[in-house]
């Protein structure tokens, strides 16, 4: 638990994900995608028909839940999902299943599990308000919901993947009254955080923006 901790969150398509793993590479420190986690466990509940209202249920399949994280690749009771946890029906599935209390509570020992030498960047929603609360540096990314929408639109074409703009900037803000209006761990920036908007910024200039914190604060 003494491993320090960058933590790296924000709404969806804020830039996050590859801001905190390109942080992670450049310091030689662990990474935890904890959105992913709850990704595999909505794919877990949609192939054992756990309906996503069924608190109960869903908490009994994240008590068990056999996740492997590989290099670039991750798997679900052995086998390879990463195309699958890219999807959007995926991803909208992870955040409807985040709202429940008893679900946050079975995944965060697992969440806490990633801490270890020589540092770990965390990305996710929480990371700082609850899963690493001490966490030395903090940093909430932001961005205006039209460029986020533009940049998954970018990300789901390169990947040959059939994407919607309208249909992508309805989710985003649909998901993004969710996350910020549920009862347990709404989205919101921690008194200590740093708040990074990316709206204009090149991933490269926000990367270069947390090292410098880090730097900082002597963490490298």
């Amino acid at each position: 638990m003494n491993a320090p901790v960058i933590a790296v969150d924000g709404p969806t398509a804020s830039g996050k994900g590859t801001v905190a793993t390109l942080v992670a590479k450049a310091l030689g420190w662990h990474m935890l995608d904890s959105g992913a986690i709850y990704r595999l466990l909505a794919l877990a509940a949609d192939e054992a028909g756990v309906a996503l209202e069924d608190e109960a249920g869903l908490t009994r399949l994240a008590d068990k839940l056999d996740v492997r994280f590989g290099e670039e690749s991750v798997f679900l009771a052995e086998r390879e999902v990463s195309f699958d946890l890219r999807q959007e029906a995926t991803g909208l599935a992870a955040s409807k299943l985040a709202v429940l209390k008893e679900v946050r509570a079975a995944l965060l020992a697992r969440q806490r599990a990633f801490r270890m030498p020589p540092g770990l960047v965390a990305d996710g929603r929480d990371m700082g308000a609850v899963v690493f609360p001490d966490a030395p540096l903090k940093i909430f990314l932001t961005a205006s919901v039209e460029s986020r929408a533009q940049r998954r639109y970018k990300q789901l074409i390169e990947k040959g993947l059939p994407a919607n703009l309208a249909n992508l900037l309805q989710d985003l803000r649909e998901r993004d009254a969710r996350d910020m209006q549920r009862a347990i761990a709404p989205l919101k920036p921690c008194e200590d955080s740093i708040l990074l908007d990316t709206t204009t910024l090149s991933i490269d200039e926000a990367v270069t923006f947390v090292l410098h914190e880090a730097q900082a604060r002597k963490l490298q």
